[in-house]
């Protein structure tokens, strides 16, 4: 499982470290691909082929399964760590997650999810008031 929050810089060849922690449980190749929000996705290996096998049972009839696949897939990289524990990402990942320099490195559970800080900061303060009443709607009343 993935989990906690790290700071790291995005560097100007598009390189970013990649926490100690989460270097274990990714292996040495992994995918980045575009995130729902304006963020990226990092699976290990056996996570993305446990996706993609859920994907794959979508209907292709469904407009949105198509959509959603072409935009997800079209996006998907796969990725390696250097020496340093760093990976490259490629400029149209940068793009669609804004990233600038000062980047969030967050454990999701099953994936690494790669914010802009801006972004993330962002992120947190819309969502910081709502998060009693979504908890609440996912998982009922707690006492």
């Amino acid at each position: 499982m993935f989990m906690g929050e790290y700071h790291h810089n995005i560097d100007e060849k598009g390189r970013i470290v990649i926490p100690t922690k989460f270097r274990e449980l990714l292996e040495n190749n992994f995918i980045v691909t575009k995130g729902i929000e304006k963020c990226l996705y990092v699976y290990a290996k056996k996570d993305w082929d446990k996706l993609v096998s859920e994907l794959n049972t979508l209907p292709f009839t469904k407009k949105d399964a198509r959509t959603f696949i072409r935009s997800f897939f079209s996006g998907a990289t796969e990725c390696e760590l250097d020496r340093q524990g760093r990976t490259c990402l490629a400029s149209p990942l940068i793009s669609h997650a804004g990233l600038q320099k000062e980047c969030v490195i967050i454990g999701a559970n099953d994936r690494i999810e790669i914010w802009d800080q801006q972004a993330w900061n962002d992120f947190l303060n819309d969502n910081e008031e709502k998060l009693s009443d979504i908890a609440e709607n996912l998982f009922g009343s707690v006492s």
